[in-house]
This record gives C-alpha cells, structure tokens and sequence, in this order.
C-alpha cells in the first residue's frame, strides 16, 4: 500500500483530437475514477499520432506522475503505436499473447468477417504486462509496471474504454490507495458565481478537509464539496455539515444535489409531489417542451406543449385576450399570465407555465429591448410574472437568451412545487 503518493496524468493520444474531429469525453471519466479512489490527478495532456512526440509526451508525463493512463493507438492500422511505443520506453519486447488472439479471431468469425493479418498487431503485447480483455471490441489493453512507473494503456473509443477502466483498472489500482475522496455536487440558480464565491470566500479558505470549488455553467453555478479519508462512510461524513450548511444558507438558490440538470430536478420534483405540467412558449420556440421531455420519466408529469409564435394562436388555442395583446403587447406580463393560464386551462395540469420575450437579434426597441423576457406561473396555490433582462451584450446572443429563459421558467417551475402543500 502506497498511501495517497500515488499521482496520475491522463495521455489521450490521437490526431483526431487535436483536430477537433471527435470529442474527448474518456478523460472524465478516467479522471472522475481516480478522483473515487484517492489517486490524485494534475495534467491531462492530448497528443498525435507521432512516435516522437509521443515519447517526449511520456517523459514529460513520467517525470511528474508515477502513473500514465494513455487512451487510443491500439487499433490495428499502422498509425497506431501506442503500445509500440510504451514498450521501447519500458525497454521491453512485445510478443504474441495467444489468448488475445484467439478473441480477437472469435470477434471476426462470429461476424462473418474475414480478418485481415494486421488485426492479430492488436494481440501484440509488452512483456510482463497485465492484459485487459476487451469485450467491447478487438484491442486489448495493457498494465505495464516496472521501475516504480506504471503505464495504463486503454482504447479509444469510448464504448470500450470505460468498461475495461472501470471493471479492470479502477480495482488495480485501488489496491495501491488508502485514501478514498468523495464528493457532491450542489447546484445553484439565480445567483452567479462571483456573488456566491464572494458570499464563502471566508468558509472556501479556512476549510481543508472537505473542500468547496465553485464551476460556472450556462447561467447556473456548481459546487463541488469534496472530502477524503480512508474509507466512503467516513468521507461521507465529513461531507454531511458542509452540504448542510450549504443548504442552510441558500435555499432559495439551490435547485439539486447530486442531480444531473435543472430539468431532471423538475421533473423529479413534480413525479414526487404527483403533479403535472404544461408549457405555453413564444420567444423559446418549444426549447423549455424539449429540456422537460428529454428526461426519463417525464411522460409521468408531462402532458402538453404549445409553440405559439403568432399572437392569433396566442388567442384562438391559449385564450389570450385581444384587448390584452392590442393594449399590453405579445411581450408584456400581462401576455405571459394569459397564457399560462390558457395551457394549464387546455391540458388540465397543475402548473401552466409560460415564457413570451424578445430573444433577437432583431425586434428589440427603446421600451422592449432585446433580452426582455417574462415567464408566467399559473396554479391554484401560486401564479407569478418574472421579468427578465437576459441579455449580455454579446454578439449571436439568441441561442443562451432562448436557453438562459427556459431555465428561469424550470426553477419558476421548481419554486411553485415547492410551496405546493
């Protein structure tokens, strides 16, 4: 057992990354299961598909961790030379493993198709390696150790990394660990990342052990507390007063723990509390419909969604009134009312939800800018009007006003839940 010496960088190699061609999601998860088991981690480095650079990517990597896990270049094609590579940097031979090849035959005729000599590259191992079967695919991969350096070598594609990761290299490697981290995530709307960090920075310094780190995401705020000790339970209650407090201090702001978006808090939410909701969207264009449906289980909650760009079907489907649309406008908190009364009315649901704006680039003027967004909440207990300015001043702005306004009208949404008795 090496107790918590141990420290890891992730060397995704590919061109193709580089390139921007595919997107690098396997660090994340290599990084999230390090993380679980006490392993620390400060580098993550992409490199092509060059022997040269590939081998000064490890001198570098080696000279500052004591493990590697490298991703891709283990495929059959002449490009791919990752564990060629690896191996004259450990000075060892690579040989035929037997076992590897036979899968690899079994892969092809199971198929019915024929393999090519240049498949059998892939059962190519270095000596004295640990060999990680591949159910996912035709490339093994590699545990190499020697010299007090170990090189974790996995394949690229996703589908068949974090399997082999998570069920052969994860319990590896525990065994060297004594520390386990945990961590939560606490997530946050309705108040930005430098009013919440300005509100901890006092708790943010003092604390050690757990930690709080703050992330920015699309108009909402994450913090990720994080502990660590020798075993779960004992993390987990390190971790309890610091959510807690958390809990205690924000209430208003936080929407989850733990939990993937604001719409999955919705709808876990509304399926709690046997409730149902309907959305009547103008300027979000069925943008709010799309993030409530896009959760499992949201059939359960979810019944109706009306798209109503124009203001005659603002008035012949949602019963806006014509007197409200001459006298107030589409864009006006008296529309936004009208018409989360009218689709709660037509669906039958429990909350009737609107957003009616000005979402640009064009349309906006002295009295109605763009940005200029209202969302209404109509129920039996609570019905409220949000007015919001959303715009940034950036240019192409249209796309984070639409998102940024269905996520006002989720934790709208959230809050009429909450105060459902």
């Amino acid at each position: 057992m090496t107790g918590n010496t141990d420290s890891a960088e992730i060397l995704c190699i590919g061109t193709e990354i580089l390139l921007g061609n595919i997107v690098n999601t396997n660090s994340s998860v290599i990084s999230r299961g390090l993380a679980d088991i006490g392993i620390n981690m400060f580098h993550h480095t992409v490199v092509g598909d060059n022997p040269q650079r590939l081998k000064d990517a490890l001198d570098i990597a080696f000279s500052r961790n004591n493990i590697v896990v490298t991703t891709g270049g283990l495929g059959p094609t002449y490009d791919d030379l990752s564990k060629e590579t690896i191996a004259e940097y450990f000075d060892v031979k690579l040989k035929l493993h037997e076992p590897s090849a036979q899968s690899i035959q079994s892969f092809f005729t199971k198929w019915n198709r024929q393999m090519t000599e240049n498949n059998l590259k892939q059962a190519m191992m270095p000596e004295g390696c640990i060999v990680l079967e591949n159910h996912n695919g035709t490339a093994p991969g590699a545990i190499l150790e020697k010299d007090g350096k170990i090189a974790v070598m996995l394949p690229g594609p996703p589908r068949e990394m974090t399997p082999m990761f998570e069920q052969q290299v994860l319990p590896y490697l525990k065994k060297r660990s004594q520390q386990v981290f945990r961590s939560h995530c606490v997530y946050f709307f309705g108040i930005g990342e430098s009013a919440l960090e300005a509100e901890l920075r006092s708790d943010m310094e003092q604390m050690q052990n757990p930690t709080i780190a703050p992330y920015a995401k699309e108009g909402e705020v994450m913090l990720r507390v994080t502990a660590s000790a020798h075993t779960a339970d004992e993390a987990e209650a390190l971790l309890k007063p610091a959510v807690e407090m958390l809990q205690k201090r924000f209430p208003q702001y936080i929407y989850g723990i733990d939990v993937d978006n604001l719409q999955t808090a919705v709808v876990n939410a509304l399926a709690e509390k046997k409730l149902k909701v309907a959305t009547a969207e103008s300027c979000t264009g069925g943008y709010l419909s799309k993030r409530i449906t896009e959760v499992a289980g949201s059939s359960a909650v979810f019944d109706c969604g009306v798209t109503s760009y124009a203001n005659e079907i603002k008035e012949s489907l949602l019963g806006v009134k014509n007197e409200t649309l001459t006298q107030f406008g589409a864009v006006s908190a008296q529309t936004a009312q009208e018409m989360a009364n009218g689709v709660r009315h037509i669906s039958g649901a429990d909350i009737g939800v609107s957003t009616t704006g000005i979402a640009g680039p064009d349309g906006g003027t002295d009295e109605k800018p763009v940005g200029l967004v209202y969302v209404g909440i109509s129920s039996d207990w609570h019905n409220e009007v949000l007015e919001l300015q959303l715009s940034r001043g950036y240019a192409s702005e249209r796309e984070f006003i639409r998102y940024l306004a269905s996520s006002h009208a989720l934790s709208a949404v959230l809050k009429a839940i909450k105060e459902y008795q």
